[in-house]
Order: structure tokens, then C-alpha cells, then sequence
């Protein structure tokens, strides 16, 4: 409690003590004090960004390699504002996934708990509402949040003040959008400028100047099917881009589940919904559909209005006249070779209008004086193959789908043009933001606080081997089921389900990742050792073969049923049936 004097020390006031002066200064004192004790203020003074709580800036798009980030790598793009963020913070070297496919990453991402313990282990199973996120704790503790993009689940994400989200993957051109104040909207124009439109417009209209906030800015780019801005479509279409070494990788070196994939640029990339051959130059061709070819074509054309489909079809047209003269005499190769181009082409174009916005979104962060006090993160919610080993998509847990990009800035805390090569998972956001903000994380919360990292005290970061496990199959792609441990030195590799095989890579030996040393006599001790740290990291975790099982069996009732996208009744029971000569296998 202050005394009078105290009081008169603070004011600055020097009275008399007559009995006018103190009965005027005691009314003085009492208005001090109620403005000082008042409970609105003292929770003003909390939340102010004085308190030294960060705002919170997640930047996220789907499917973006970091080969396709010039801050990794300018072999493929430019991406100048995307590197921005480098410059100021943080580039991680060794960021990763706990499970590479888009709405399990999402899931892990909100929770902090790894798939088998969200329960959002695939694309196929709806995610469990009543986990709890870190927004709802930060909304919780005062801070303002808002979502913007690409969630992929659920049409009410919790914990949040405002929200307009794409149903499902969302469309690319007029795309629609949930919101939480408006309905279901449909907003003309090409997606990733208006994602951005709609994060300016909140952070100029609605953002609360005395609270701090979270804003998740969530791109649909560069997902298949791959369709780029109008203003890019005729720079794009006219580059040619250099060719992974592992293009046309048979295999050879690896277990089943590699050769089987069906991931391959040549023999599942879709003609049409994918590399934009027209479908009536398919049919004049007698060119056979890849799986939804001519359905994804339709569907994207469809969304188009009468200038946007006029000005993609003057983009194509002379790349599909080109195509026509030249598909009667192709070999594989070369049709690998052209497709591989077109992929590029589209792919990369998508990327162009990401770093664009974000450009549009560090500007004006910088000229509204937001910087100083704002973590702002830019990464995607897995890796991609861009041609590597023949593929295009991810799930497999080698490194360029395992692997994601992460860029961080946090001025004042983090230094400038910074690195680290520690073994940092999208597990690990939930805490990291919870801890920066000073907010209590709960004991079920699977991941690592990275404000350590962030700090520059690399010293107090404990992990040396992450976790993975993928589960999406039978389905689209048909990638087998497969948990795995990594090191900076090594992946040991289980795939569990329809095979049962165990694949060793040496990553510093081996980082193209084209051979199995499991059965190498001389990696014996290594083997040994990472199947011990195995077991003790599915016993940390709390992931065991019956949990597995459960989710076969749930899994396998469904696509047995028919439910399970890109998988008939027939593919279904062939693959049981498939898992049971394995099973006997084993036995004998």
C-alpha cells in the first residue's frame, strides 16, 4: 500500500498540509488509485505488446519443397521475400515432419501430439475436435487470432476470432471460402492474392492495437493441380528447368514399397488435370486418362470466368500444338523428359504468386512498425518430390518429402542470417509459441520449445533423433505404411504394412538416398544400436504394433467398403489378401 508521501513522490505534487490542501489531495489520491487498481486497466496493461508478449506471424503453404526456396537452393527459383525472413532470423537445415501428408501435418502442427495420438493419422479419418489446440490456449491468454487459407479440415477451427478458411483443398481460381461471420462465400480472383487481400484487410481493420496476435496465413499453393496467376502464366510456360540426378531412379538399391509407389512423373502424373494437355488433344492421340485425368481438368476449367479461361487457353495452346507433333515418336524418356518440364513449369509458377505475397505481407508488417515484437515463421506442411527418384507428391519419409522448409524471424531475439541444423519437427510449434508467449504447455504436449534455438543457445536443445510414421495405405499413391527413427547420420526405416521390411540409409554416405545398407555386415553395430533407440523412442511417444493394428483394421473396413479415395473393393481385398501371404511368410 503507498503512504501519502509515497504518493506525493510519484505525483510529483509538493502540498502544503493544510486542511484544504489534504482534503483536495486526498480526492486526487482516490481517483489515482482507482484508475491505477482498476481491473479493465490492470488486464489493458497485460495484454499491452509493452508486456513484451510477441505476436505471432504462421505462414504456411502446402506442398512447398524447400529445394524451391532460393535461401536452400536457386537452382530451381528466385523466392526473394520468402528469404527475406532468412535474412532477419533463423534457416533451419533439418526441419521436418512427423507424418508427410497434408491434414495429419496440420493436425500435429494445432496439437503438438504426433499422429497415433491427435488421431488425425491420414487424409481419410475426420480429426478429433476435442484435442486441444495452441490457438484456443493463446485466444485464452489474451491474444487476438484470426486464420486465413488452406486448414484441409473441420469448418470451424477452434480457438479462433475470426476465420476464412477453403472447404477442403480449396479451388485456385474463385475459389470458395467458410467463414465464421459471413457464411459460405465465393470470392472472384486467383486464391493466393486473396488469402493475402484477406489478411491485410484484418490486420488493418480488425487487428486490436493493444493486444497481442496470432495469425495463421495458410496458402493453398503450390498444391496439385498446380494452376499459376494469370501474370505468370506466360513466363512460366516458356522455362526450362535442370533435372534431378535421381530422374530416373529404377530402384534398384531399396526395398518393395520404393518400386511400387505410384508417385512416378512418367506413369501417374495425369495428362490432362496435371501437365494440361487439352482433353481433345488427348483423345486425337488416342492418349489413355491417369487416374481422375480428364475430371481434375474439368473441374478446374469449370471455376474459371470468360477472361481467365481465354488467357490459359492462349497459354497452352502453342505448348499443346508442340506436344501433338511430338508425341507420335516420343520414347518414356522423353515423355518423362516433357513432363517433368510441365510439372516445373506449373509448379513453380504457383510459388512465384506465393513469395509475392508474402513480400506484400512483410511490407506491411514493416510499415506499420509491427516487426520489433513479432515472430513471423514461413514454412510448408510437408516436403515434395520435384522429380527426385522419379516421383511428384511426398508421404515417403526419405528426405525431400520428410524434409521441410523453416525460416524464422524474431527481431531483437533471433540473429540475423542465422542457421541450425537441429532436429526440429513440425511436432515442436504448439510449444514454441506457447513458450514465447509465456503460456503454460499441457503435460500431454509431445513436441520441444524452439525459443532456445531461436535464442541462440543451441546448448540447451536435447534432441538428437526424431520420430515418423506414415499410414495412408492402401490409397492414392499406394505408399506402404512405415514408421521410422532419424539421425543426422541415419534413417532406419520399418515398412510394416501389406510388406514387412527394414531399409538403412547412411545420410551423410548416401545422401541421395539410393541404397540399403541394412543387411550390410558393416553397419551391424549401427543397425543394432537405431533399432534399440527405436523402441525406446515408440515407448517415449506411446506408439506400439497394436496401435498400428487398430488403425490397419479401421482403416482396411473402410476401403473395403469402397470409402477410401482412389481405392476400389478389388484393390482392397487383393491387398489383404496380399498382407496375408506376408503373414505366412513370416511365420515359416
Amino acid at each position: 500500500m503507498k503512504t501519502l508521501s509515497d504518493i506525493k513522490t510519484i505525483t510529483g505534487i509538493n502540498l502544503a498540509m493544510n486542511t484544504h490542501t489534504v482534503r483536495g489531495f486526498l480526492v486526487l489520491t482516490l481517483i489515482l488509485l482507482s484508475i491505477i487498481l482498476s481491473p479493465s486497466t490492470a488486464i489493458a496493461q497485460q495484454q499491452n505488446q509493452k508486456d513484451g508478449r510477441p505476436n505471432i506471424v504462421f505462414i504456411m503453404s502446402d506442398d512447398h519443397a524447400y529445394q524451391a526456396i532460393s535461401a536452400y537452393s536457386n537452382k530451381l527459383i528466385e523466392t526473394p521475400n520468402i528469404d527475406r525472413i532468412a535474412k532477419m532470423g533463423m534457416l533451419f537445415t533439418q526441419a521436418s515432419v512427423t507424418n508427410s501428408i497434408c491434414a495429419p501435418s496440420r493436425a500435429t502442427i494445432l496439437t503438438g501430439k504426433h499422429s497415433h495420438r491427435n488421431g488425425k493419422i491420414d487424409n481419410h479419418f475426420p480429426f478429433d475436435t476435442t484435442n486441444v489446440t495452441f490457438p484456443v490456449l493463446l485466444q485464452r491468454a489474451g491474444y487476438q487470432t484470426a486464420m486465413f487459407g488452406k486448414l484441409h479440415f473441420g469448418n470451424s477451427p477452434k480457438g479462433f476470432d475470426e476465420f476464412k478458411i477453403l472447404p477442403d483443398q480449396g479451388a485456385y481460381y474463385n475459389p470458395d471460402f467458410i467463414t465464421k461471420k459471413q457464411g459460405n462465400i465465393k470470392v472472384d480472383g486467383y486464391v493466393t492474392d486473396i488469402i493475402t487481400d484477406m489478411t491485410l484487410k484484418w490486420l488493418q481493420e480488425d487487428r486490436k492495437k493493444d493486444s497481442p496476435f496470432l495469425l495463421m496465413y495458410l496458402h493453398k499453393a503450390p498444391h496439385r493441380s498446380w494452376l499459376m496467376a494469370e501474370r505468370h502464366l506466360d513466363e512460366y510456360t516458356h522455362k526450362k528447368f535442370p533435372e534431378p540426378e535421381t530422374l530416373f531412379d529404377d530402384y534398384s538399391g531399396r526395398t518393395t514399397p520404393a518400386k511400387e509407389a505410384e508417385m512416378s512423373v512418367l506413369r501417374h502424373m495425369a495428362w490432362a488435370g496435371d501437365n494440361k494437355v487439352f482433353p481433345e488433344v488427348m483423345d486425337e492421340l488416342g492418349i489413355p486418362e491417369i487416374g481422375f485425368d480428364k475430371r481434375r481438368y474439368a473441374y478446374e476449367m469449370g471455376r474459371f470466368n470468360e477472361t481467365q479461361a481465354t488467357n490459359f487457353k492462349k497459354a497452352y495452346t502453342s505448348i499443346n500444338d508442340e506436344f501433338k507433333k511430338a508425341y507420335p515418336t516420343m520414347t518414356d524418356e522423353q515423355k518423362m523428359k516433357w513432363k517433368y518440364q510441365r510439372f516445373m513449369q506449373d509448379y513453380l509458377g504457383c510459388i512465384k504468386a506465393v513469395d509475392e505475397n508474402v513480400g506484400r505481407l512483410l511490407d506491411y508488417l514493416e510499415a506499420n512498425k509491427l516487426m520489433d515484437n513479432t515472430i513471423i515463421v514461413y514454412t510448408s506442411d510437408q516436403g515434395f518430390y520435384l522429380g527426385e527418384h522419379g516421383w511428384f507428391d511426398k508421404r515417403f519419409v526419405y528426405d525431400e518429402s520428410f524434409k521441410t522448409p523453416l525460416l524464422v524471424a524474431w527481431p531483437g531475439k533471433t540473429k540475423a542470417g542465422s542457421r541450425s541444423d537441429e532436429l526440429v519437427q513440425n511436432l515442436d510449434f504448439a510449444q514454441t509459441f506457447l513458450d514465447a508467449a509465456g503460456v503454460k504447455a499441457p503435460s500431454d504436449m509431445q513436441g520441444l520449445s524452439m525459443v532456445p534455438l531461436l535464442k541462440g543457445e543451441p546448448q540447451k536443445w536435447k534432441r538428437d533423433a526424431v520420430y515418423y510414421h506414415y499410414y495412408e495405405y492402401p490409397a492414392e499413391h499406394m505408399v506402404n505404411r512405415h514408421y521410422a527413427i532419424i539421425t543426422k547420420d541415419y534413417k532406419l526405416i520399418h515398412y510394416y504394412y501389406v510388406e514387412d521390411q527394414w531399409e538403412l540409409i547412411d545420410r551423410k554416405k548416401d545422401p541421395k538416398e539410393l541404397k540399403n545398407v541394412y543387411n550390410d555386415p558393416a553397419y551391424a553395430k549401427v543397425r543394432k544400436e537405431l533399432h534399440a533407440r527405436l523402441d525406446q523412442l515408440r515407448a517415449q511417444y506411446g506408439d506400439n504394433t497394436a496401435l498400428s493394428q487398430r488403425y490397419i483394421d479401421k482403416f482396411m473396413l473402410d476401403a473395403s467398403e469402397g470409402k477410401v479415395f482412389g481405392v476400389s473393393k478389388e484393390k482392397a481385398e487383393a491387398i489383404k489378401g496380399r498382407r496375408k501371404e506376408v503373414e505366412a511368410k513370416i511365420k515359416n
